[in-house]
């Protein structure tokens, strides 16, 4: 008789940030399989989910994954429903339009590795240096917490997790993965989980992990965002630059919508400065880093056949609500 552990996770119910959340469940002989995991519940009013006379809410098993640092054990994704069975109001994933996984999306997950004793980024410069030789950088004077995200890094690639590519970023201690998923639900799981490991990873080395967008607040050092690569089949194949254009200016329209789900605090990375468009201004541009929406060269190259680039998300924006907005309005341009 064989024991297997089963660490639910869950989004809370906090605002504007929702918080990753978990407990361990013990399953005899476990298939592995996600129809084997069954449904669990969990107290609301500690997450600010239910209230205390009604705290019960329930956790649907959504997708699986091996947890390579736990013994016999395993990751399950799991959305949160009232005690009636519909979604909770919390519940992004269940706002995305996709049944048929004809969005593919691609996230660029930067963030911050956190030295809790000086309040800093791990390495950070005390003579200031100026932002630039941090990007991509080697050595001991530039690269800071290497060791924690190589491991993160096969964490993510052992349980599964499509990763397709890992850098540092330009301010020091700041860090990128990037995910791809062949449907918009799969491309948040992979994301809230390989957040979910790194998260764990940091208590082990004593480092926080900080998604919020620009935690040096006003300086000259650049915020953290999850540009968003997005397409579906008519992005893939029209081989159109005037059906491009018009998929783009759906998005003008509806910057408000979009921003509101794009993450909290965005405006202070949002500034026009620092490879970003102002949040106040819509614009798009081949290869463009400084546009809302860039179209990539590689589209362009393609005789028009690729993907878009939504760069206004932020590093500690929901997946799941980011890409349902950009479905929304993506299928409103109706082509």
């Amino acid at each position: 008789m064989s024991k297997a552990k089963l660490e639910y996770i869950w989004l809370d119910g906090y605002k504007p940030t929702a918080n990753l959340r978990s407990k361990t469940k013990i399953e005899t002989d476990f298939s592995g399989k996600l129809e084997d995991c069954p449904m669990w519940s969990f107290d609301g009013s500690s997450t600010q989910q239910a209230e205390g006379n009604s705290s019960d809410c329930l956790l649907k098993p959504v997708a699986i994954y091996p947890d390579p640092a736990r013994r016999d054990g395993y990751l399950v994704m799991t959305e949160v429903l009232n005690a009636d069975g519909t979604p909770h109001v919390s519940n992004g994933r269940a706002t995305i339009d996709d049944d048929d996984d004809d969005f593919w999306f691609g996230f660029e997950q930067e963030y911050f590795l956190w030295d809790v004793d000086s309040n800093l980024p791990l390495g950070f410069p005390r003579d200031q240096t100026p932002q630039g030789q941090f990007y991509c950088s080697v050595g001991a004077k530039n690269a800071f917490g290497r060791e924690i995200i190589e491991r993160h890094l096969d964490l993510c690639l052992d349980a599964g997790i499509n990763v397709e590519g890992i850098n540092a970023e330009v301010a020091a201690g700041q860090w990128e993965f990037q995910c791809f998923a062949k449907g918009a639900q799969k491309a948040g799981d992979d994301i809230w989980v390989a957040r979910y490991l790194l998260e764990r990873l940091g208590e082990e080395y004593g480092i926080a992990i900080v998604w919020h967008p620009k935690p040096l607040g006003d300086t000259d050092w650049n915020g953290s965002g999850m540009h968003a690569n997005f397409s579906n089949e008519v992005l893939r194949t029209c081989g159109s630059k005037e059906t491009y254009e018009k998929i783009c200016e759906a998005f003008r329209p509806v910057v408000k919508e979009h921003i509101e789900v794009y993450g909290a605090d965005n405006h202070m990375r949002l500034t026009g400065k620092h490879e970003t468009q102002s949040i106040h201004e819509f614009s798009f541009g081949v290869s463009d880093r400084g546009a809302s929406i860039r179209i990539p060269i590689m589209t362009v190259q393609k005789g028009w056949k690729g993907w878009l680039e939504d760069r206004r998300p932020a590093s500690n924006g929901d997946p799941y609500k980011i890409a349902a907005r950009i479905i929304k309005t993506v299928k409103s341009a109706k082509i």
